[in-house]
């Protein structure tokens, strides 16, 4: 999982990474995986109405072959209570047309996918099986290179081992969907979207009331038709598979103006600069989509200058202004910015400071959310203000300059660098394995100094701050940059 992918505490963090998403890809389809467990459906229902446009639900079964067998044998519950759990819940709330179900959890045969598919799930994962049909003999060996039959292995040696071919697996799927059909046949059922939600073809199996053990078992509610529960939302008649795509209202966001302002670049017929753009609050993911359009025209090395296209906004930016921002973009804020500004910082150029007319100094207040450049993996950042909490989180290569933190800065950092013109909060640096902060007036006791360790500058190092500083004041017009310059070679000591 890319880094900002992790943390994720409550739907609205959910819906708001969806949209990021979506925005750094619109033709994308936004998957989100939940583990098989009971309470599944409201959750499920929470991801559908954050817009996911597709959901995986994850069973107890299989997983990776770098896994201990009880986790891929015994973690978490049946896929098959999950996904019943779900289809039902979606219904009841008329949520089931917007989403595709999947599931996966060592599905090998025909029988297991229409289970799946009578169960609620319109689409099946298979891993494990297919695996095997291209030679995998499941050691669990994969994450130590060691791989003998070449499967999961990067050595050149153990790679010529691997004697899988396409044929293999072709002929296993064609098999499966053989099975499946003459299932389906029996069944009565001509398409596979017959089938979703059929839970009245179920029957629990007869002897399990011979034995103690699963004689009290009670499969009534597993096995229920969603179209027999009462729906305030959907009626009695509510769809039982995705057929309305999840409306993500991308058609008049902020980006669609962007992108045509910024053509002359993107047509490459030279820099394009816009100006005066008003941004409130509720502009969220803002460059995501015209950060999309720049790889899909120019590929992973983006416009090649940077400057090749750089917007003024006014005003409070909403969550994740610039996120993904790709190489060539410049992004130039006066005033201030909500959460995720910079997330993804994927080699473009942010700059932020406080309005002209503001009654405060910039850098005794707060100009950015939490979780600035959030897993952010190249580019730089400017920001003549404090940042709030867990700034520069997962950062895996991308520059940065500002003029204070919150609690928790540079967490589990392990690429990049950070200069920090101001206080810092605690527990600052844990978890860093990699990169380089650079501390006015470091505090030891707001670091955690359990893998950091906190040194003098070099005379290398101060000249890359002062480079760094240089260009702060240079961007953002910060006072308190301007007066470290002119004190420069005490400031280099602190």
């Amino acid at each position: 999982s890319p880094p900002p992918h992790h943390d994720m505490y409550s739907i609205e963090d959910v819906a708001q990474l969806i949209m990021d998403l979506k925005n750094a890809n619109t033709t994308a389809r936004i998957s989100v995986k939940l583990v098989a467990r009971i309470g599944i459906g409201v959750i499920a229902s929470g991801v559908v109405k954050g817009k996911a446009d597709h959901l995986t639900i994850s069973g107890m079964s299989g997983g990776t072959g770098a896994a201990k067998w009880t986790s891929i044998k015994h973690c978490g519950l049946p896929w098959e209570i999950g996904v019943a759990e779900t289809h039902q819940t979606l219904v009841l709330n008329g949520l089931r047309d917007r989403v595709t179900v999947q599931t996966d959890g060592q599905i090998r045969t025909g029988r297991d996918v229409v289970m799946a598919a009578l169960l609620g799930a319109e689409e099946v994962a298979l891993t494990t099986a297919p695996l095997i049909t291209l030679g995998c003999t499941m050691m669990r060996k994969c994450h130590l290179n060691t791989c003998p039959v070449g499967v999961a292995t990067q050595d050149p040696e153990l790679r010529k081992k691997f004697t899988g071919q396409p044929e293999h697996l072709i002929n296993y799927l064609f098999m499966l969907a053989e099975d499946t059909r003459s299932i389906m046949a029996s069944l009565g059922c001509r398409k596979f979207n017959e089938l979703i939600g059929r839970t009245d073809l179920l029957r629990p199996k007869a002897h399990l009331k011979d034995h103690w053990k699963t004689a009290d078992l009670d499969f009534t509610d597993l096995l229920k038709p969603a179209w027999t529960l009462q729906s305030m939302a959907a009626g009695r008649n509510g769809a039982m598979f995705c057929c309305t795509p999840q409306d993500h209202e991308l058609a008049h966001v902020l980006d669609r103006q962007l992108v045509l302002r910024a053509a002359p670049a993107l047509e490459s017929e030279g820099p394009a600069v816009v100006k005066d753009v008003s941004i409130r609050n509720v502009d969220r993911s803002v460059g995501g989509i015209l950060s999309f359009e720049v790889p899909r025209r120019f590929g992973a090395k983006g416009l090649g200058k940077e400057n090749s296209i750089h917007v003024k906004f006014r005003g409070s930016s909403g969550q994740s202004f610039g996120n993904f921002l790709a190489p060539g973009i410049t992004f130039e804020l006066e005033g201030d910015a909500n959460d995720y500004i910079g997330k993804g910082l994927s080699g473009g150029c942010l700059v932020a400071y406080k309005a002209a007319d503001a009654p405060f100094k910039g850098h005794e207040a707060i100009l950015a959310g939490n979780a600035a450049l959030y897993g952010a993996t190249a580019g730089r950042s400017f920001m003549a203000g404090i940042a709030a909490e867990r700034f520069a989180v997962r950062n895996s290569g991308a520059t940065a300059v500002v003029e204070g933190v919150g609690d928790h800065g540079c967490e589990y950092m392990t690429r990049g660098l950070v200069v920090i013109l101001g206080p810092t909060g605690a527990n600052f640096g844990a978890g860093m394995s990699g990169g380089l902060a650079f501390l006015l007036d470091a505090n030891a006791s707001c670091c955690n100094m359990e893998g950091i360790l906190l040194e003098t500058l070099e005379e290398s190092d101060k000249q890359t701050v002062h480079e760094l500083i240089s260009d702060h004041a240079r961007l953002t017009g910060s006072d308190k940059a301007r007066d470290l310059l002119a004190d420069w070679p005490p400031t280099g000591g602190r």
